[in-house]
This record gives structure tokens, C-alpha cells and sequence, in this order.
């Protein structure tokens, strides 16, 4: 009580109602877990997003030709020839092992990329699921982001391209 007779609570006291109410400490305590979960999940973020913004990807081509060096966007950082290599190559084997490099380093960074972002996608243990947050990664990066590297080179074969035409009854 002041001089005046008046009563003054500070600001950051719960109110005798509020305090008493179970439902508003339970609405304060779930408020409360919330923020902590966003604080972390925001910290989360900006860590993922540092260790993105440094990120680069090297991969050699199938026949060992080149070396592409991509970033954390896909964006050509680095084309390396090895051993040489290029010097006895046609322009049109030079031109397939720089594609396959490139295509699959840009692949592998894609995958990082999801496996990095994949806990900030996901829902969060007792927090509603937020519709519309599913990450169509296929639309982000391209279908081939979806399969497995492996198989993908496999079913791909060698990786070159071919320059020929054949056609029936020709020679």
C-alpha cells in the first residue's frame, strides 16, 4: 500500500485470479514450452543456415575425367581435369564427364540440403501440425534428388551420351 491507501502489484506479479485459475497456468505453462521450443528451432535454423552458406560438394565423374565442385545452392563453383585425361577425350566424351560430374554433386548437395533442413520440416513433439509446411524437395530440386545415388548410377549405365544417330536401312 502506498501514502495514498492505494495497492500496487508490479507489473511482472501474476495476478491473484490468473494464479489461481488452473486453466490459465496450464494455457501459461503451454505458452511458455512453446516459446522455448521456437527459441531452440530458430536456433536451430540459423546454425543449419551457417553450416549451408559454407557448404560445397566435390564428385568425380564416372570415368575419372573431371572433378566438379558445386555450392550449397548447386551454383558450378570449380571444374577440375584430371591426369590429363580430357586431352585424348572427343569434345562430346569431354562435355559427358562434365555433366555427369556436375549432375551429381549438384545431386549430392540437394541431399544434404534435405537431410540438414529434414528436422525443421518435421512436426514437433506436442506441437500441432501446421498444414501447408510439407516440403515438396522432388519440386525443389528435381526428381532425381528422390533416388538413391547408387541406384541411379546403375540404371544410368557408364553416364556418357551418345552422339550417333542410326537409323534403319542406313549405313
Amino acid at each position: 500500500m502506498d501514502k495514498n491507501g492505494a495497492t500496487h502489484t508490479r507489473p511482472d506479479a501474476p495476478d491473484a485470479t490468473v494464479a489461481a485459475n488452473p486453466f490459465t497456468e496450464s494455457l501459461s505453462r503451454r505458452l511458455a514450452e512453446t516459446l522455448a521450443e521456437l527459441d531452440t528451432v530458430t536456433t536451430g535454423l540459423a546454425k543449419a543456415k551457417e553450416e549451408l552458406r559454407a557448404a560445397t560438394h566435390v564428385v568425380r565423374s564416372r570415368d575419372r575425367a573431371v572433378e566438379a565442385t558445386v555450392g550449397s545452392q548447386g551454383q558450378l563453383i570449380g571444374v577440375r581435369f584430371l591426369d590429363n585425361k580430357h586431352r585424348t577425350m572427343s569434345s562430346t566424351e569431354l562435355a559427358a564427364s562434365v555433366l555427369d560430374a556436375v549432375t551429381q554433386a549438384r545431386d549430392a548437395m540437394s541431399r544434404h540440403v534435405m537431410r540438414t533442413m529434414q528436422p525443421f520440416t518435421q512436426p514437433r513433439l506436442g506441437m500441432p501440425h501446421m498444414e501447408g509446411f510439407d516440403v515438396d524437395w522432388a519440386d525443389v530440386f528435381g526428381p532425381g534428388v528422390l533416388e538413391d545415388p547408387v541406384e541411379s548410377a546403375v540404371r544410368k549405365g557408364r553416364g556418357s551420351l551418345r552422339d550417333e544417330i542410326h537409323e534403319d536401312g542406313e549405313e
